[in-house]
């Protein structure tokens, strides 16, 4: 589990591809030093295994499915990527519940130049956008982001202020760059609950009720059926 909010850009030193699979080996000065092998990472908001750490290098594989859903497909060595550590018992929760299980890919459509900040439209596919909530999270790229606008029929945007673009690659965003959307997973929860009733009590047979304890013989302390 993650929290959306980066600790680290790495660089894509190599991109091997190998039977439908991708090994990944990553400079990350200031991420290796505090990762063993089996820890997971989020690369650019993909939850992954490292595989092996040798000194500012992390190296990790990516499942053809991995493959499929997220934008790992377009990567190149000497990109710059967005890392986090998984969250550990007793860190702080900062930005939102991110499982680094990408929902989809998303394209960059508009970036827009605020006081100090960006504006950035994202399209992305049907089943994402009805997910969203107005105000809500999503990690882009791994980033804890609010959504500032829509979701609309086919986008949403989301605003960069300045402390995001200095600790984030975001500051070079453009239009038709490929990112990982992952949505909230409370928002999630929440849609998965609508239109569904609470429990009703019920006196079919095997209902838990007096009846049916006294019947297995359970008694009170006094020795009296309940």
């Amino acid at each position: 589990m993650f929290t959306g909010l980066v600790c680290d850009i790495g660089r894509l030193e190599s991109v091997r591809i190998s039977g439908g699979r991708s090994g990944l080996e990553i400079s990350a000065p200031r991420t290796a030093r505090n990762l063993r092998v089996g820890d997971s990472l989020a690369v650019n908001g993909v939850c992954l295994t490292v595989t092996v750490v040798a000194g500012a290098r992390v190296r990790a594989d990516v499942s053809a499915e991995t493959r499929r859903v997220t934008a790992v497909s377009t990567w190149r060595a000497g990109d710059r990527v967005h890392l986090e550590p998984a969250l550990r018992v007793g860190d702080s929760l900062g930005g939102h519940v991110v499982l680094g299980h990408v929902d989809g890919v998303g394209r960059v459509q508009r970036v827009a130049r605020l006081a100090g900040g960006l504006a950035v439209t994202v399209s992305a596919a049907p089943a994402i956008l009805v997910q969203l909530l107005p105000k809500g999270s999503i990690a882009v790229d791994g980033v804890s982001l609010t959504l500032d606008e829509g979701p609309f029929a086919r986008t949403f945007i989301v605003t960069l202020v300045p402390h995001t673009l200095r600790e984030t690659r975001f500051a070079t965003l453009g239009a038709g760059d490929l990112v990982n959307l992952e949505v909230d997973v409370l928002s999630k929860a929440a849609r998965a609950g609508v239109g569904r009733e609470a429990p009703r009590a019920s006196s079919r047979a095997g209902a838990l009720t007096a009846e049916a304890i006294a019947a297995r013989g359970w008694t009170g302390r006094d020795g009296r059926n309940p």
